[in-house]
């Protein structure tokens, strides 16, 4: 059961889109969850770009529950949704979840981690680490591969994964949430990386991943479109680095 320090609490951000059949099980769940443990906390619903019904089924959730609040970005760009939520949340520690992704055993153990001595500003739940079980196709799988050996090996990211699940400590990122450049799919890449480049510690949790429901975009689109952007994250933190460098000569 998740537990927290005296004073503590947790921010849940959700990035909502075209999400009208999922959404509300999900939020459910997590607030049912999270009331069970006694913990202070709230839900952000991060409507973005939606031409279906998300917004009022998030509006919805926000009449229900005293914890849920509903925003919108009114643009579809998850990076942007997850941007604004951090910048929204009020909690210690704020948890990334995908409306098909959540798992409060996983915030448990992240949380557990980051209140150790030292302990990390980011825990990212992996797909990849020795302790996970990724039920993906694999062309999903090999993607995933790809992706994070060209982060290790081009960026010299520490952890295996950026995306989907993890937890923040919100006093420690929400500066560097407000330096990152990109948006869309890599959002939460330019942030863990802008994390380590800080200084601060990221860890990693292993977790089972399952589909429960389709891609909200084509992966053939998605992998062009990451590639390009991977492109362009590297030259412009290489120019940051650059400028960085002249300033202490």
């Amino acid at each position: 059961m998740l537990t927290l320090a005296p004073g503590e609490s947790v921010s849940i951000v959700f990035p909502a889109y075209q999400e009208e059949q999922y959404l509300a099980s999900a939020v459910t769940d997590v607030v049912n969850g999270l009331r069970h443990c006694g913990v202070k906390f709230e839900v952000l619903v991060v409507e973005n770009g939606s031409r279906d019904a998300t917004m009022a089924v998030a509006a919805d959730l926000e009449h229900r529950f005293d914890e849920v609040r509903a925003l919108s970005t009114g643009v579809a760009d998850y990076g942007k949704a997850l941007r604004a939520g951090l910048l929204a949340a009020t909690g210690t520690y704020v948890v990334n979840f995908d409306v098909d992704l959540y798992d409060l055993a996983f915030a448990e153990r992240a949380i557990a981690v980051m209140a150790t001595p030292g302990g990390a500003s980011i825990v990212v739940g992996s797909k990849r680490g020795d302790d996970a079980s990724d039920q993906r196709h694999w062309t999903r799988k090999v993607v995933t591969a790809v992706f994070s050996g060209l982060l290790r090996h081009g960026f010299g990211l520490q952890v295996s994964d950026t995306h989907g699940m993890k937890v923040m400590r919100r006093l420690d990122v929400i500066p560097l949430v407000e330096q990152c450049l990109f948006g869309t799919d890599l959002f939460d890449t330019e942030l863990v990386l802008r994390v380590e480049r800080a200084g601060m510690r990221t860890d990693e949790v292993g977790i089972t991943v399952e589909e429960t429901r389709p891609a909200r975009t084509p992966i053939v689109s998605r992998i062009w479109r990451s590639l390009r952007g991977l492109a362009r994250l590297r030259l412009a933190l290489w120019s940051e680095a650059r400028s960085a460098r002249r300033q202490r000569r």
